[in-house]
């Protein structure tokens, strides 16, 4: 995020606030994954792959016994997913969509070939997700995105650990979105994350924080 909390400008162009070396230690973290998960906005602006991109990684992940691609998950409430994405069409690794009951068997249908669709309830329960993906083998979960999602994770108590980089850039535009919206929050000053571990990166500055469990 920029430093005044903007994960993007307001223009039609994504803005890359992160640097080549920060793209490979994202890498390096998915490498360590079992599922990544993005919001269906970040499918539909964005087209994002959700692959690991270093051939060793992925050598390392086969050679223990692992897919070398992490499994794709991504929640939508209104089903409006595109098939022929880079979400669905590239990777081997099971898709996964979990979407509202009212949708769920019409968005099956659209899928049909490209990706498991999970009715996740009405509304989308995240915990009852996360209990789906931790019956299907996934004990370690990247949430990549975008602010929305952030801010559900957040909001619902269900974040472990949180890698905030921050870039030296200052954006200004308040219709420009930011890395987490309104609500209610678990961690308030009484009960803060703990700060683990501070890491620059160029002018980025990786900020690790542990968020479950007492805190302060």
């Amino acid at each position: 995020m920029s430093v005044d909390g903007y994960i993007d400008d307001a223009s039609p162009e994504r803005l890359r606030l992160s640097s080549p070396a920060d793209f490979d230690r994202v890498d390096d973290v998915r490498a360590s994954c079992d599922a990544i998960l993005v919001g269906a906005g970040t499918v539909r602006r964005d087209d994002p792959k959700l692959l690991v991109k270093s051939e060793s990684r992925r050598a390392k992940r086969v050679a223990r016994g692992r897919s070398p691609d992490l499994t794709k998950v991504t929640v939508t409430w209104s089903g409006d997913l595109d098939p022929e994405s880079r979400f669905f069409t590239t990777g081997d690794a099971p898709k996964l969509v979990y979407t509202a009951s009212p949708g769920a068997q019409e968005l099956a249908g659209r899928l049909d070939g490209r990706a498991e669709v999970i009715d996740a309830g009405d509304p989308v329960s995240f915990p009852a997700m996360l209990d789906d993906l931790g019956v299907r083998g996934v004990r370690r979960l990247m949430v990549e995105g975008g602010g929305g999602i952030h801010t559900y994770f957040m909001t619902a108590g269900l974040v472990d650990e949180l890698h905030l980089v921050v870039a030296p850039f200052l954006i200004g535009d308040p219709s420009a979105p930011r890395f987490v919206g309104s609500g209610v929050f678990p961690q308030t000053p009484k009960r803060p994350m703990r700060l683990e571990e501070i890491t620059r990166i160029g002018n980025l500055a990786l900020l690790r924080y542990l968020v479950g469990g007492e805190r302060g």
